[in-house]
């Protein structure tokens, strides 16, 4: 049976139908998000109308006398992140430079499989793993950095507390777990299509393999690389059920890192079930959609700067 031509009714009709599917599909997604930040909006006004600003930095939270502030929750989502990056960017990098240029094929592949897989384990496993195995291993090790580091000018403040094994350090170890597959494998997959005449030439000149990874690769792919680590950041944001069996879902908020915190999603899952007035249901979800409005920024602001490399890197030829 012969293929209909471009210009036959029956293309027309065909291509008609794709366009507006896809058209869609498109809007629907837009919708779907403006639906769900104009409905977290709605039910967390009460809460802005009645504490206005002070809600975003006072740090009391109080619900027998509903009293409200959303401080420590979102410097505990902020700081426990952060900490999930410090450790999980640089033993990725590792692990996708390994992958891509030092491993054998025999040794690679599986060692890339295994990344993948890791990031397809719930993070209720995680949470029970860091729980019942990592915060008694680490508890035993806080003396230790209690007494070598905690002693440190400048940075030894962070890291003076009880050896309790749980507490915001805890809580950004195990996310730097769970968020490091998804940004190996970024940097895996993009450090994989670099020219093979690149690096070569750059071998040629006499660089080193340092230096090809360094001046070549990572100037090759820095957008996607960037992408990424931006991907991960999303993920420990919103991150629920592993942080909040390791956190230790305490209302403070301490200079040391040893110490119990708390973040927006564990506060959501510990006392949405149990608010019944609706001031504390409405502070709740204002903490929800501060969270949406965390994330969708630190998203925009990632697509600008990849934007603006992407800018960079057309008009440098690379």
């Amino acid at each position: 049976m012969l293929a209909s031509s471009p210009g036959s009714p029956r293309s027309g009709v065909g291509d008609v139908v794709f366009r507006n599917l896809a058209r869609f599909a498109a809007f629907s997604v837009l919708l779907v998000l403006l639906g769900v930040a104009v409905t977290l909006f709605w039910r967390s006004w009460p809460t802005f109308h009645h504490f206005g600003w002070s809600f975003l930095w006072t740090a009391r939270w109080d619900p027998g006398r509903e009293l409200f502030g959303g401080w420590i929750p979102i410097a505990g989502t902020l700081i426990s992140s952060a900490i999930a990056l410090l450790v999980a960017v640089p033993v990725a990098y590792g692990v996708a430079l390994f992958v891509t240029n030092l491993a054998p094929a025999w040794l690679g592949r599986p060692v890339g499989s295994a990344i993948e897989l890791l990031a397809a384990i719930p993070s209720i496993v995680f949470g029970m793993w860091g729980l019942f195995v990592f915060a008694p291993w680490f508890a035993k090790l806080e003396p230790w950095i209690t007494a070598h580091v905690g002693t440190l000018p400048a940075i030894g403040i962070f890291f003076r507390g009880p050896p309790m094994g749980i507490g915001m350090l805890t809580a950004g170890l195990v996310l730097a777990v769970m968020v490091l597959p998804f940004i190996a494998s970024i940097m895996r997959d993009v450090f994989t299509v670099v020219p093979p005449m690149l690096r070569e030439s750059a071998y040629a000149l006499g660089a080193t393999s340092w230096e090809v990874q360094r001046h070549v690769v990572l100037a090759y792919t820095r957008s996607a690389v960037l992408g990424g680590i931006f991907l991960g950041l999303g993920r420990a944001l919103g991150e629920t059920m592993a942080v909040t069996f390791v956190i230790g879902n305490a209302h403070q908020l301490s200079a040391s890192l040893l110490k119990p915190g708390n973040s927006i999603a564990a506060l959501l899952a510990n006392e949405f079930a149990e608010a019944t007035t609706p001031l504390h249901q409405s502070s709740l979800l204002a903490l929800g959609f501060l969270l949406f409005a965390m994330t969708l920024i630190i998203l925009i602001g990632a697509r600008l700067l990849l934007w603006r490399l992407e800018n960079a890197q057309g008009k440098s030829g690379l």
